[in-house]
């Protein structure tokens, strides 16, 4: 028997508007309403998750750079997550470099957490 365990989040954003306290400060652009993706490392692999406001699992993925990857799920035409973008409140990304273990913990928490919209790899229906 093989025993994994999601690891913890290591980077945790939420959709919110700028506050903007004096007029020196820059505006962040927002995409699909996030303004933290800065936080999120572009030299990093991982699993990203996204999440509802009511904190239901709604897609899984992973990449071998994490802000460009939730860049293109939040702006490109062909991804999966396209039709479902308004629904995304919470963002959360854990590193993970091995390509092999990201194909693991992805398929793992798809079926574990039971990811509301990937359609691939799911063995729990």
């Amino acid at each position: 028997m093989i025993n994994i365990s999601i690891p913890a989040v290591d980077v945790s954003i939420t959709e919110r508007e700028q506050t903007r306290r004096n007029e020196d400060e820059p505006i962040i652009k927002s995409i699909e309403g996030f303004i933290d993706l800065h936080e999120i490392p572009r030299d990093k692999g991982g699993i990203i998750l996204f999440y509802n406001i009511n904190d239901e699992l709604l897609f899984v993925g992973k990449a071998r750079k994490l802000r460009q990857r939730v860049k293109k799920h939040l702006e490109d035409n062909v991804s999966p997550l396209k039709p479902y973008r308004d629904e995304v409140y919470r963002i959360d990304v854990f590193y993970v470099e091995d390509a092999m273990e990201r194909d693991i913990y992805e398929t793992y928490i798809i079926n574990k957490l039971q990811a509301k919209y990937n359609i691939d790899k799911v063995y729990y229906k």
